[in-house]
C-alpha cells in the first residue's frame, strides 16, 4: 500500500498549524489572514478559531482580530520545566547587563524555535521576541550555534552550501552573528548551549544597534551558557 503524506487528522493539522502561525505573527491576525496562510476558506478558520477559544488557546480582540490565548503560556511552561528554571535567571541578568532582549533557543525538527525570552528591565525601547517563535535553523545566530553542535549530515537537507563555512568559523570562535537574516533591521549575537540529555540549543541576544562588540556580548553569553549547564547538569 503506498505511503501517504496526508495527516492522520486534517482538523488537528490546521488547528495547530494556526497556533504556529499566531506564533510567528508580529501582531494579532484577522480570520482572513489566517484563512488566507492556511489556504482554506473563511467559514473553516472560523470553526477552528472557535473551537482553539473554547480551550483558551486563542483569544480575540474587540475587533476580531485573533492572537494566542493564556492557555498556551500554562502549556508552554511545561515544555522544558526544568531547562526554563534554569536558564531564566541567566537571561535576565543578560538582558539587564546589556540592555538587548535575551532568549533561550532550542532545535525542534528543521526549525529553531524560542523557549523563554526576557526583555531589559530599564532600556528605552527593547526588541519582542516572543516565547513559541520560530524560524529555519539554517538562518539567525541561535540557528547556526545550534548547527555548530550538529553533524553536517544531520542538517536540514536545504542547508546552503556556504554555510558550512560560516557554521565552521563560528566553532572556532565560539559565538555566531546575524544581520538581516530573520527580522530586517534586527542583529543578533548566539553561542551554542550544549546539555547533556538536551536537544541543542543557545542561548542569544537581539538587538537593533549598540556600540558594545560583538565579542564582548559573546563572552558575556558564553558566562551564562556555562552557568546554566554547571546548574541544569549538577
Amino acid at each position: 500500500m503506498p505511503e501517504t503524506t496526508t495527516p492522520a487528522s486534517q482538523t488537528l493539522s490546521r488547528g495547530i498549524r494556526i497556533l504556529e502561525e499566531l506564533a510567528d505573527a508580529r501582531s494579532p491576525l484577522t480570520i482572513d489572514e489566517i484563512a488566507a496562510r492556511l489556504g482554506v476558506h473563511r467559514s473553516i478558520a472560523y470553526r477552528l478559531l472557535r473551537t482553539l477559544e473554547d480551550h483558551r488557546l486563542v483569544s480575540r480582540d474587540g475587533s476580531g482580530a485573533v492572537s494566542l490565548g493564556a492557555r498556551m503560556a500554562a502549556l508552554a511552561a511545561g515544555v522544558a520545566h526544568d531547562l526554563q528554571a534554569e536558564a531564566l535567571p541567566e537571561l535576565t541578568a543578560v538582558a539587564n547587563d546589556l540592555g538587548m532582549t535575551c532568549f533561550l533557543a532550542v532545535l525542534d525538527g528543521d526549525d529553531c524555535i524560542t523557549l523563554a525570552s526576557i526583555e531589559p528591565r530599564h532600556a528605552v525601547a527593547s526588541v519582542a521576541q516572543r516565547p513559541g517563535a520560530r524560524h529555519p535553523v539554517t538562518v539567525g545566530a541561535p540557528g547556526k550555534a545550534i548547527l555548530a553542535q550538529l553533524r553536517p549530515a544531520d542538517w536540514p537537507a536545504d542547508a546552503p552550501a556556504g554555510l558550512h563555512e560560516e557554521v565552521a568559523a563560528a566553532q572556532a570562535s565560539g559565538f555566531t552573528t546575524s544581520h538581516d537574516e530573520v527580522i530586517p533591521t534586527l542583529q543578533s549575537v548566539a553561542v551554542p548551549l550544549a546539555l547533556r540529555g538536551q536537544r541543542p540549543a543557545a542561548i542569544a541576544v537581539v538587538h537593533v544597534a549598540t556600540s558594545i562588540p560583538d565579542t564582548e556580548i559573546a563572552d558575556r553569553l558564553q558566562r551564562s551558557a556555562m552557568t546554566i549547564r554547571e546548574a541544569f547538569e549538577g
